[in-house]
């Protein structure tokens, strides 16, 4: 592409084409909300390009600020004073750190204070010139890769050389030590015994990461760009591929152990979390190896057949970092990098962040402190961008909140196992578990002793507790519960038990204990999230043969225990008890996600929010920002318009149907036939006169499958087959591209062949694969259906006690409704936002989007729809007009002009 440089308001923003205006603005917007240190929340529709004015307006200003922070540090470095800075940013330094503030000088001589200042002066500028001659070497190592490619081939010549060696030392030991060892355990499960633990308050062993660390780079100015899945961040890598500054920008991405581990052996194992282990457990491996007094030692053997990673080469993980730096990569281009280089993706990616300009990773890793901190993410005076944000709310909940999964049995079993090999401080520690695990189970009612299929309990329903309130009903107050969770996290039992569970399964005990833990193991499969789904057997469906194994119970428990250190007022344990024990379960509710947020908005330069269905925003500014301290006026809005011509969208609200039935899918009104049938025959009209592909989303999958039912049962779905091929949202992921690929294929088909057959129907469901990061473009979504308004269930008890908490703690407005039922209709709006918006797709598209209820068209509904369809919005209140206006709109767009 091209560079049609554009400059506004003296900026100048390189982009590959000429820049629509609403992109113009978006990126002076940005930049200047970058400048300032604001919080921005941006709007931009899907279709306007947003991606490439985040990006380019983004990279304009850190291209701008490095420019600016280069020669404020040549003006120091030549006259040696700290230039006035008038109030604005500190003089520049190459960590986010601040500079040392000036010490009180009440009461001191002039000398004195003349003296520190000058002091502190000369210690910035030796900094500056350690960072220049940092900078200097890193931009000459760069550039020698760029134009000299035998350096890499002189180091995986090297690198193999070693590794044949190792491999040679490796067989040599293993032959040596055939045979030896303690006791008679399987080849491979020492790496299942627990290593001793020491904790916080005991002497810590040496880490053995001590090259890494001591020649840790500072970290520069960087942009932090996250997204929700690793699809949608390959997407944007490859926009800033294309962009102008595709081939100057050092950028990382950053994912998983499983997107990026190249060990076969590793990879092969399938599960998240051996995968995770059996990397950590190498480390560790290799560390002990160097350590010659520990290795001389008498004790028992620690893990000698289990041989360190080839992969990870400290000498081979900094060239990889270079590599990844001198051009932009996505995840799939780095892991064929790490395969040619014989080096580690996973961390070789973290090796290049400190000098990386562009962090691309995904919401996970971003928005969880814990996670944050093992990738060596820094926040500090950082800029971020959260990307596809519309629920972010619900992401920052969801990783918050935990499910409890027992692990009773399994932990004994492990312990039973092990008892003689373990350590006092292991034992301690996992008795506790077990006295935990078992007090979760009596609260529920239940009895860890007997059966959970057949063990029926007293008391049925959900009950939501207070933190505070629940530890005492368990009788778990006096247990530290932050020094259990550190013992879960610094021992890696979770991942210890999961490899054990996965070697052996129910390892036998004496024979009175044997059924009813039997029984306890069905109650762990049946506690665990997504065991319901999955009561009957299904066919492996293909590409579903290497799906991961379930999680351990234990890491639940973990998670568990984590919330449970959440501060009283800002959480909420939920006990949901059923007919048995092994149908209740326990979770815990994070009722307020502005608490971990706080920690980025507080750490961070600037924060963007931005996606391309945002409203209604008032969440982002109450439920997010306020409650983490960010002030009114730090805050900034933006939102555009569409790039499609007004006349190029037709959006309906159709309050009743052909029959003259009223359309209100409420719940009380939506399952009766009448409402069904008057659905299918409003779609019946509308396949008659829209060409190509109409897709139609129902509040659920429950609802979309009854109604299906009840189609084919009146015939409707016959009729309808008439003019449209019918098709059906899949639940199964792995199903959806094969349905989609169907779906086009079959409007490709009838476009070129003229018959009855015009196009195919689409039944998908709102929140479902459909309604999000699907592009219906062109004839594949000619109209979009909204069946109904999909509000959450109101009933639940988690969605009560979230609507409680926020009419407590949000200030409500004289004649507006309440902070707990505004929110209930946000999270439809956004919902009905997000599935429309599938439809029209760039500048030339064109679609009608038809509502399906009466209630779409009060007025408070319709200001919380996007402002380009809110301003052009049509309420029919009889089904003959919207259908003429239809009729006649796709007749006049779809005629060759």
């Amino acid at each position: 592409m091209a560079n049609k440089t554009q400059e506004v308001g003296g900026i100048e923003f390189p982009f590959p084409y000429i820049p629509y205006s609403i992109q113009k603005d978006f990126m002076t917007e940005l930049y200047q909300v970058l400048e300032a240190g604001k919080i921005g929340i941006f709007e931009s529709p899907t279709g306007t390009g947003k991606s490439l004015s985040l990006i380019c307006g983004a990279l304009s200003w850190l291209r701008d600020f490095e420019q600016k922070k280069r020669q404020e540090e040549a003006h120091l470095l030549e006259t040696g004073t700290v230039p006035s800075t008038d109030g604005k940013d500190p003089p520049p330094s190459s960590s986010c750190q601040e500079t040392p503030g000036t010490p009180g000088t009440a009461g001191e001589p002039d000398w004195v204070t003349q003296f520190v200042q000058r002091k502190e002066e000369r210690e910035l500028v030796d900094r500056l010139k350690e960072e220049q001659v940092r900078r200097k070497k890193r931009e000459e190592r760069l550039q020698q890769i760029r134009h000299n490619a035998q350096l890499k081939y002189a180091a995986k010549r090297l690198r193999q050389e070693e590794e044949e060696t190792e491999n040679l030392l490796r067989l040599s030991k293993e032959m040596l030590a055939a045979g030896a060892g303690l006791e008679q355990l399987e080849a491979g499960e020492e790496e299942l015994v627990l290593a001793e633990y020491e904790s916080d308050e005991e002497k810590r062993t040496a880490s053995g990461v001590e090259e890494e660390e001591d020649l840790e780079e500072e970290h520069v100015t960087k942009i932090y760009y996250c997204s929700r899945t690793h699809s949608q961040l390959a997407q944007f890598v490859h926009e800033v591929q294309k962009s102008p500054f595709g081939k100057e920008t050092r950028l990382v991405s950053l994912g998983s152990r499983q997107n990026l581990c190249v060990n076969e052996d590793v990879k092969n194992l399938g599960s998240v979390q051996l995968i995770n282990d059996r990397c950590m457990e190498m480390q560790r491996s290799r560390h002990e190896k160097k350590n010659k007094a520990e290795e001389e030692k008498p004790k028992r053997r620690r893990q000698e057949s289990m041989a360190a990673c080839p992969f990870y080469s400290y000498e081979q993980m900094q060239l990889l970092r270079d590599e990844i730096l001198v051009e932009v990569k996505d995840i799939e281009q780095l892991v064929t990098l790490g395969k040619e280089a014989r080096a580690c993706p996973y961390y070789g990616s973290r090796f290049a962040i400190p000098a990386a300009q562009l962090v691309v990773l995904p919401y996970q890793i971003l928005l969880h402190a814990a996670t944050r901190k093992a990738a060596g993410v820094r926040l500090q005076g950082q800029v971020v961008i959260i990307d596809e944000a519309h629920n972010l709310i619900d992401t920052i909940t969801g990783i918050h909140s935990a499910e409890l999964c027992q692990a009773h049995s399994q932990l004994l079993q492990y312990m039973e196992r092990y008892r003689k090999r373990l350590k006092a401080k292991n034992l301690m520690y996992i008795k506790q578990i077990l006295y935990l695990l078992e007090k979760f189970v009596s609260v529920l009612g239940g009895n860890i002793k007997q059966n959970p299929n057949t063990q029926s309990l007293l008391q049925t329903g959900t009950e939501l507790r207070t933190i505070n309130d629940f530890l005492f009903q368990c009788q778990i107050d006096n247990i530290n519960l932050f020094k259990v969770q550190r013992y879960c996290e610094k021992s890696m039992v979770s991942r210890k038990l999961f490899g054990f569970t996965e070697r052996y399964g129910a390892v036998p005990l004496p024979s009175g204990e044997q059924p009813r833990l039997a029984g306890f193991q069905r109650f762990l499969q049946s506690l665990h999230p997504g065991a319901t789904e999955a009561a009957s057997p299904a066919p492996v469906e293909e590409g579903e043969a290497r799906a991961p194994r379930p999680a351990s119970p234990l890491m639940h428990i973990e998670g568990f225990l984590a919330a449970l250190t959440t501060a009283n007022q800002d959480g909420r344990v939920i006990l949901s008890r059923q007919g048995s024990l092994s149908q209740s379960s326990l979770k815990f509710l994070l009722l307020n996600p502005a608490v971990h947020f706080a920690q980025v908005v507080k750490e961070c330069r600037a924060v963007i929010i931005a996606g391309g269905t945002m409203q209604p925003v008032s969440d982002f500014r109450e439920q997010l920002l306020a409650c983490a301290g960010v002030g009114a006026e730090r805050v900034v809005e933006f939102s555009c318009g569409h790039v499609i011509p007004p006349d190029h969208i037709l959006p309906l609200v159709i309050c009743r149907g052909p029959s003259n039935q009223q359309l209100e899918f409420t719940y009380q009104k939506r399952d009766l036939p009448p409402m069904m049938d008057e659905a299918g025959r409003v779609l019946c009209n509308l396949c008659n006169v829209v060409p190509g592909g109409v897709v139609c989303f129902f509040p659920s999958y429950e609802y979309q499958r009854q109604v299906r039912a009840h189609w084919e049962k009146s015939g409707l779905l016959a009729r309808l087959a008439v003019r449209k091929k019918v098709f059906q949202e899949p639940k199964r992921a792995n199903q959806v591209e094969q349905v989609l690929m169907e779906y086009s294929r079959c409007i490709k088909s009838c476009g070129q062949a003229a018959g009855m057959v015009t196009g195919a129907l689409l039944l998908s469901v709102v929140g479902g694969k459909m309604s999000e990061g699907i592009n219906f473009s062109d004839d594949l979504g000619r109209c979009v259906v909204m069946v109904g308004m999909p509000y959450p269930n109101v009933t639940s008890p988690e969605l009560q006690e979230k609507m409680a908490y926020l009419d407590q703690t949000l200030p409500r407005t004289p004649g507006q409704v309440p902070p707990g039922k505004a929110v209930v209709e946000n999270l439809c709006m956004k919902a009905v936002n997000q599935s429309i918006g599938r439809a029209i797709r760039h500048q030339k598209d064109f679609a009608s989007i038809v509502l399906l209820d009466q209630r779409y068209a009060r007025a408070p509904v319709l200001a919380k729809l996007p402002a380009w369809i809110r301003d052009c919005v049509e309420v029919k209140a009889a089904f003959g007009p919207a259908f003429a206006a239809l009729r006649k709109f796709h007749r006049e767009k779809s005629s060759p002009s």
